[in-house]
């Protein structure tokens, strides 16, 4: 007599299919900005070097993001480039690896920031259908905005836009727009409280965000200089 399937297997068999996904994996070197629409939350102390993709098309913004050791001085300079989406059909429970295109590792980081070239791969080898499209989305224009009193761009929220149903991306990077002297950041925290209070959640995180930007960009004295003003604020 053929042994016949349980509740409890046939349970087990549809909630095995019901959690079919596939995972896409990024290097240190990346961060995720949104998957689909939906922004994907990081920062200085968290990263997210994998995610979970359904079967079907997944439109993923990413950004190259690092600290790179400067060739002047003993400190590392923080280096961005402008998002790119990666555009993947997955069909199948898989797990996808993003790396360079030129490497396991990024040989000239300020080369390939301003127009970053990478591959997807699949761990069994198999072929993989996708394609990588450069847009403008920086946070170079988002900081500069914010200070010159022009309207601010939201880098999160721009590249969940790109990567939800509307796409509207450009075929080639635009220039980085030049960034403000380090000595700018000694004063960053008190214009940000005169021209923008923070008064939610999300103004929390893009303030977080800002004070990260600056301190990574400022040099060793003004970082000292900034530490001493928090200090007699508290």
């Amino acid at each position: 007599m053929k042994p016949r399937l349980t509740i409890t297997a046939l349970l087990a068999l549809c909630a095995s299919s019901a959690a079919f996904a596939a995972d896409f994996n990024i290097p240190m070197s990346f961060e995720y900005i949104a998957v689909d629409g939906k922004e994907i939350k990081t920062s200085l102390f968290s990263h997210t070097s994998e995610i979970e993709l359904d079967k079907g098309t997944h439109k993923i913004a990413i950004r190259y993001n690092d600290l790179v050791e400067d060739d002047f001085s003993d400190s590392e300079t923080n280096i961005k480039s402008n998002a790119f989406i990666v555009t993947i059909n997955v069909d199948g429970d898989y797990s996808y690896q993003l790396s360079p295109a030129n490497g396991e590792f990024v040989k000239n980081p300020k080369s390939f920031a301003k127009s970053p070239q990478v591959v997807v791969t699949r761990e069994d080898k198999g072929e993989v259908s996708y394609k990588v499209t450069q847009t403008n989305i920086t946070e170079e224009s988002f900081v500069s905005r914010l200070f010159s009193g022009n309207d601010a761009t939201d880098v999160d929220a721009e590249a969940a836009v790109a990567t939800g149903a509307a796409v509207a991306v450009a075929s080639t990077p635009t220039a980085p727009v030049s960034k403000p002297s380090p000595a700018a950041a000694a004063t960053m925290p008190a214009i940000a409280a005169e021209t923008a209070p923070v008064t939610s959640t999300d103004d929390a995180a893009k303030a977080e965000q800002m004070l990260q930007y600056w301190w990574l960009h400022a040099d060793e004295q003004t970082r000292k200089e900034f530490m001493s003003w928090a200090i007699k604020q508290l």
